[in-house]
């Protein structure tokens, strides 16, 4: 029998496990195994593992560990060969929705070989996508295939700015009307995170209940880093027009513009306003703040790992009172999504201030707080690499570690997307 990689299935959306079997390689043999992936910003990713065949010469990677390699240590992962792959090109990053293809080649020592692919697919068949400059709301609708109407969500990126477009995307694969929202760094839109009117985000609430009619008149909002402390402030700011939160890696108070302000700012400019008035943020008048680790790494040359210097600016409890989000005001259910070890900012430490908040206070709905052990920043769905923890932030281009350990970092993906579809199921009466 001549050897053979099988993928099931060979095409489907990023989020699915794949199974991957290979056959016909010598009995007992070594089987190196290495995969590639090219993202649409032009990056390239590789694993190497080397697996042990049994006596019939077959490896299936959801029973069977690595002997060595990228991810050996971590016991059988059906997606390990994915989340251990290393850079070995770098490129801007991007948010992308192209279809992303793994090429998969394996080898054992009597010179048995054989390859194979599997596509990753963001968008799922029969899901529109349509580019939103209108009414004063810059964006990306994805609407799912099925006939509407469907519950709605707004997803919100972080300090970055953009449209995150590939979460969007896999929302509408699973049923929600999504609607990418930017706010900044994006065509049509201002270049930094300075004095954003919330008004902004009111608009683009109501466009999209007038756009899509949603089911049950339901919608979420969706926010990942700066992005969940806004969906957070929304909900709290305009109660009735938020059925849902989901905080990824949030914050419980609010900040000024940190890395994301114009640049003759300082980082404690106003990036909030609401009726044409600044909203007071956590490091205005803060007698304790110690802004050291925000801008120094711990050693030189090294990434900058800035989350000791947001737990300084917690210790004022006048300035935390101040700039506090009212979370008491939110009339939905509510997630929250932290990594304990979150390099750049304690978000774990933050949504632990709200949950505890909103349990002294009786609050009438679901909350939740999913804390996942030893993952960092960068929470964000299933079956991508893992490995990069240090970036160079896209507004600021200052390297900062994100925190947390590839493994961890994928064990969190894998955790939080599948309790994000359960708790919008829940939420939203989609089931």
């Amino acid at each position: 029998m001549s050897a053979r990689i099988e993928v099931t299935p060979r095409v489907a959306l990023v989020d699915v496990t794949r199974q991957i079997v290979l056959t016909g390689f010598a009995a007992g043999a070594e089987v190196d195994l290495s995969a590639h992936l090219t993202m649409a910003d032009g990056s390239e990713w590789r694993s190497d593992n080397r697996f042990a065949a049994n006596e019939a010469g077959r490896v299936d990677l959801a029973a069977d560990a690595p002997v060595s390699g990228d991810y050996a240590g971590h016991g059988a992962q059906p997606m390990g060969i994915v989340w251990s792959m290393r850079c070995v090109k770098d490129a801007p990053p991007a948010d992308a929705i192209a279809p992303l293809t793994v090429r998969i080649d394996a080898r054992d020592q009597d010179g048995n070989a054989a390859s194979a692919s599997f596509e990753q697919h963001f968008v799922a068949d029969g899901v529109t996508r349509r580019a939103i400059s209108e009414a004063g709301v810059v964006g990306t609708l994805f609407l799912p295939a099925t006939p509407g109407p469907h519950p709605a969500i707004v997803v919100l990126n972080g300090s970055g700015g953009g449209i995150n477009e590939p979460r969007a995307a896999l929302y509408a694969a699973h049923g929600y009307a999504a609607l990418a929202l930017g706010y900044f760094n994006a065509p049509g839109l201002p270049a930094t995170i300075s004095r954003i009117p919330l008004e902004y985000f009111a608009n683009a609430l109501d466009w999209l209940r007038e756009t899509v009619a949603p089911a049950g008149d339901f919608v979420a909002v969706a926010g990942q880093s700066r992005g969940g402390e806004l969906a957070l402030q929304l909900a709290a700011t305009w109660p009735a027009r938020v059925s849902a939160v989901i905080g990824y890696v949030p914050s419980a108070v609010r900040h000024g513009t940190l890395r994301a302000g114009a640049a003759a700012e300082p980082p404690d400019a106003i990036a909030w306003t609401l009726d044409g008035r600044p909203l007071p943020h956590v490091w205005q008048d803060n007698a304790e703040a110690d802004w050291r680790a925000f801008r120094d790494p711990a050693k030189p040359g090294e990434a900058v790992r800035q989350a000791p210097a947001f737990e300084t600016a917690l210790r004022d409890a006048q300035a935390v009172a101040r700039a506090r989000i009212e979370v008491e005001r939110i009339r939905a259910p509510i997630l929250l999504i932290s990594g304990t070890d979150d390099g750049f900012w304690p978000s774990t430490h933050y949504a632990g201030m709200i949950v505890a908040d909103l349990t002294a206070r009786g609050f009438g709905h679901c909350l939740e707080h999913q804390r996942n052990e030893g993952a960092g920043h960068a929470i964000l769905f299933p079956h991508v690499p893992t490995t990069r923890i240090a970036r160079v932030h896209p507004v600021a281009r200052v390297a900062l570690t994100a925190g947390g350990t590839a493994a961890a970092n994928a064990r969190a993906n894998e955790a939080s997307w599948a309790r994000v579809l359960a708790f919008l199921a829940e939420t939203s009466g989609a089931r």
